[in-house]
């Protein structure tokens, strides 16, 4: 096993205080609870309001975690946003919370890897520590996918919710805790399998934008499924193999929550049980960037993830993207 160079130090999470249940979608769309439920796990998931923009969401995270670490906004020397649904082009989301937190002497961007965006943050944050260049990094995982679902396909709507969470990476120290291995992989050939034709320069916005509503998510679900488990169980092994453990090692797994049939054949395929596996799917959805940071958060203040704790964080996302890590808390 390798020794970590960075750590993650400190949670933090927010999600809108609107939900949307099951029974709301009842009204909506041609649906059941039922059919939900069986189908994805999904009960419930939070809406964002107009208040609650991804920049917003993200402050109330990072804020958390800078009073876990001890640390004040002009500490940050990076900021690191995974996001697929930035509050607006230009500038980037990051750049918004740089301005909303007061940390003047942080550098930020956003990183679009869709639900991987958070551990490609981590890796990337990872990089800027190890190579002198950065203290501490915030890395935040935020999404405002409300803005971007269409909910009048009754087979997308029902997936997606709003959210943040967060976590700072920085030099390790004592050696013991912080990031054994990473995994990141993408294949572009599958994009059009998950992914929003319209709202780029491709597809710039015009009235045929709206006729064709090409600025929501588009998704193959069944094969989106197929190639989730393939993706997932794959970084599982790599990003395991790199730390020199099995999931024997493992304390808690903590997947993307896009789907719990997705969640349960990932388990399988690493050979851990399900009370090993951390799901809150049916209480957010999917939350894409903002899954795994929120999971992290929930799982630190549950007791679930304890100092000494050998975490297994895994995702996938359009792009395709597909990442995993492996962390010593």
């Amino acid at each position: 096993m390798k020794r970590p160079l960075v750590e993650l130090v400190g949670t933090g999470r927010y999600t809108p205080t609107k939900v949307l249940t099951n029974a709301d979608f009842e009204r909506m769309v041609d649906t059941s609870d039922e059919w939900i439920v069986e189908r994805t796990g999904i009960r419930e998931r939070h809406i964002s309001g107009p208040t609650e923009t991804v920049a917003a969401m993200s402050k109330f995270a990072a804020v958390q975690v800078l009073e876990q670490a001890g640390i004040g906004p002009l500490d940050i020397d990076a900021i690191v946003m995974g996001t697929a649904s930035p509050d607006r082009l230009l500038p980037s989301s990051a750049c918004d919370l740089q301005a909303l937190l007061g940390a003047d002497n942080a550098a930020a961007f956003d990183i679009q890897a869709a639900c991987s965006g958070f551990l490609y943050g981590l890796t990337v944050a990872e990089g800027l520590v190890t190579a002198g260049t950065a203290r501490h990094v915030l890395v935040i995982g935020a999404e405002r996918l409300s803005t971007i679902t269409d909910y009048t396909d009754r087979s997308t709507c029902i997936l997606f919710g709003d959210g943040a969470g967060a976590t700072l990476v920085r030099a390790v120290s004592d050696g013991r805790r912080g990031i054994l291995a990473s995994y990141l992989k993408t294949d572009g050939r599958l994009a059009e399998l998950l992914y929003r034709p319209g709202g780029g320069g491709c597809h710039p916005p015009d009235e045929r934008l709206l006729a064709d509503r090409g600025y929501f998510i588009k998704m193959a679900g069944r094969e989106v499924f197929k190639a989730a488990v393939r993706s997932m169980a794959d970084a599982c092994d790599q990003a395991l193999s790199q730390a020199g453990l099995t999931a024997r090692d493992v304390d808690v797994l903590i997947p993307h929550q896009a789907n719990i049939r997705i969640i349960e054949a990932t388990a399988k395929h690493a050979g851990m049980p399900m009370d090993k596996v951390y799901v809150n799917v049916d209480r957010y959805g999917n939350t894409s960037a903002a899954s795994i940071p929120i999971a992290l958060d929930e799982c630190v203040r549950e007791g679930r993830i304890r100092e000494g704790s050998t975490v297994l964080m895994v995702a996938f996302g359009g792009g395709f993207t597909w990442a995993a890590m492996v962390v010593r808390w």
